[in-house]
């Protein structure tokens, strides 16, 4: 006969390996919340219009999904895609599109980078971590080039920092 301490033990030592595998195969993550997304979008729109460029802004997810997508008034039509483009590529290559675009040019290994499908390596993506991981992020389109968007998306960044932090 087997004691209660007994099949307790075995009780445990066989559920263990379950609730192991279980912890394994589920990934747990954070991402902006909608309202968050909006504030960085608003933000970095806010930062433009004080230097007078007329863009698009464009935050995403982690994974690259669209979370907020504005356009001012003037901004060029081509400008929303840009800006989406810029948003994607920074959150599928989990950095910045400034720093792409050294690392892709003709010759360069990852030249191939630029031919992939919706990849826009043009400055003014940024992507946007908090505790060490990617929540998201932005991009901006329109201003007069790559450097004016990076400044634009970066305020927006920073104007919802404290935020992040945690």
């Amino acid at each position: 006969m087997i004691s209660k301490t007994l099949m307790a033990g075995l009780i445990v030592a066989v559920m263990a390996p379950a609730s192991v595998r279980a912890e394994e195969a589920l990934v747990a993550y954070k991402t902006l919340s909608p309202e968050i997304a909006l504030d960085l979008a608003n933000a970095a729109m806010a930062d433009c219009r004080k230097r007078g460029y007329q863009v698009a802004v464009a935050v995403v997810d982690r994974f690259g999904a669209t979370q907020v997508m504005l356009r001012d008034r003037f901004a060029g039509p081509h400008t929303p895609a840009t800006a989406m483009g810029k948003a994607w590529t920074a959150a599928s290559f989990r950095t910045n599109t400034t720093d792409l675009v050294a690392l892709t040019q003709p010759g360069m290994p990852q030249a191939g980078v630029r031919t992939l499908p919706g990849a826009v390596v043009l400055g003014g993506g940024i992507a946007i971590q908090a505790g060490g991981s990617l929540v998201g992020a932005i991009g901006v389109s329109g201003a007069p080039g790559g450097d004016a968007d990076d400044s634009c998306a970066k305020a927006g960044v920073a104007a919802i920092q404290d935020k992040l932090d945690f």
